[in-house]
């Protein structure tokens, strides 16, 4: 987004948010895999800011921390209401507020703002003989006890009045504060310092300073929003309310982008799903962070993957899990209760059932039995498995890593192989069966016996 005039953005963040109950900050609970205060950050990242502040409180060391590669954080002192929230920042607006532009105020906890609304706020701020401030709203089904804003005849708005404070007739209008507010960045610290504190809770509330801009002559006026997006989070209830709602909207942008989702309210995503054309998701699938998957890709029912990577044609499922550093290749076969970890199984590969992979690479084509593991750990290091194209592993095999497998090579059934394996070779590693006749009938009297014995000493 170019821009001809400067651009600040606040973030509010200092929320204790006590009703989590939490050692965490409330902003960095998650929202599909990403704190929220990391898609409050990612919304105004396109608008391409001059200064992104995130104000927080004393001791909101997490919260700096994790903000640090985006934004500066200003610390407000003492909780005293969202007008004093911004003026935290004051040395950092300031200069640049004060050449013109505009100041734009959101919250940390409310993960559903969209950089397209946020447009809209600061394109109205800054049409030609802007307004003062220009307010998020939105139209609830039921305004319950959000503030309401109460418009002129052409339109503007004309003040912000709390539920507890409105009159009937206030009270009876359905347009509600969002909270959000792009102000004139020439007369932004003028507005906030006359900000007062005369209401119950001794606050500074930024609501005011449209009462007070329009007190001057200045115009304020409404961008409206859908609900969701004011979407605020102060509990462990709303942070649910939050998660389902984007999970909502991810699944809608996959199947807008050509993903068929069977019983899609059964499928979660990650903030950074990628899925291609023609994927096919069945029921109770759950994408953690970090996963790709190409075009043409199967994903049977009760998958897990995270940090995974799926090429075109690829089945995977069901009961599957990919872990990080899985790469499975196109058309390969992944099926039920196979563990993938930081390994990659090649073009055509098989691994169909009840087998663990785990730091290995299994060449194209090749086949691994039911029940096959590497054993990759020593309990002290990860070892390297490496099976070869077109090898055929025997089901119940254990591979001690570092091993290799040949090309075209085989195991037996029940081996557990220790040393490389030449291409084409056929290792085994078994027990030779013995057999003793009658022996299962021998052993069932004796134990009779001893068991007998036993209960009559007692």
């Amino acid at each position: 987004m170019t821009r001809s005039s400067p651009l600040v953005v606040v973030i509010l963040a200092a929320g204790l948010g006590t009703r989590m109950k939490s050692g965490l900050s409330k902003v960095l609970h998650k929202v599909a895999g990403k704190p929220m205060i990391r898609w409050s950050l990612d919304a105004v990242a396109p608008l391409e800011p001059d200064r992104t502040i995130v104000v927080v409180s004393p001791g909101q060391d997490d919260v700096r921390l994790a903000v640090s590669d985006v934004a500066e954080t200003a610390i407000q002192e003492t909780a005293l209401g969202t007008g004093h929230a911004v003026k935290a920042a004051r040395d950092m607006i300031a200069p640049l507020a004060s050449t013109g532009g505009t100041v734009l105020v959101l919250y940390g906890d409310t993960p559903l703002i969209t950089t397209q609304t946020l447009r809209r706020l600061l394109e109205t701020r800054e049409a030609e003989g802007g307004p003062a401030a220009v307010v998020l709203g939105f139209e609830p089904a039921d305004p319950a006890l959000y503030g309401r804003l109460v418009t002129t005849s052409d339109g503007g708005l004309d003040r912000i009045v709390e539920a507890r404070d409105a009159t009937e007739a206030e009270r009876a209008i359905g347009l509600c504060n969002g909270g959000m507010m792009a102000i004139d960045g020439a007369v932004a610290m003028d507005l906030l310092d006359r900000i007062g504190n005369r209401n119950v809770k001794q606050e500074y509330y930024l609501t005011d300073l449209v009462g007070i801009a329009r007190a001057e002559g200045r115009t304020c006026r409404v961008v409206t929003c859908r609900e969701i997006e004011t979407m605020g989070v102060d509990s462990r209830a709303g942070l649910a309310r939050a998660e389902d709602a984007m999970q909502h909207r991810l699944r809608a942008a996959a199947m807008d982008a050509g993903v068929t989702l069977i019983g899609s309210e059964t499928i979660f995503m990650s903030h950074d799903t990628r899925l291609g054309r023609d994927v096919v998701v069945h029921p109770h699938v759950v994408f953690a962070s970090g996963v790709t998957i190409s075009d043409g890709v199967e994903i049977r029912s009760f998958c897990h993957l995270e940090g995974a990577s799926v090429e075109t044609g690829a089945q995977i499922g069901p009961f599957a899990r990919l872990r990080p550093g899985a790469k499975i290749e196109a058309d390969a076969h992944i099926g039920n209760y196979v563990e993938i970890k930081n390994a990659t199984v090649a073009s055509g590969a098989k691994i169909n059932h009840l087998s663990y992979i785990g730091d290995a690479s299994v060449g194209a084509k090749a086949n691994v039995g039911a029940g096959t593991i590497t054993c990759n750990y020593d309990g002290f290091n990860k070892h390297q498995t490496v099976i070869g194209a077109g090898a055929f592993i025997g089901s119940n095999t254990s591979l001690v890593a570092p091993v290799s497998i040949g090309n075209g090579a085989i195991t037996g059934a029940g081996s557990t192989i220790t040393k490389d394996v030449p291409a084409d070779a056929i290792a085994v590693e078994r027990s030779e069966t013995r057999t003793i006749p009658t022996g299962a009938s021998r052993f069932r009297t004796k134990a009779a016996k001893a068991k007998a014995e036993t209960s009559s000493k007692t």
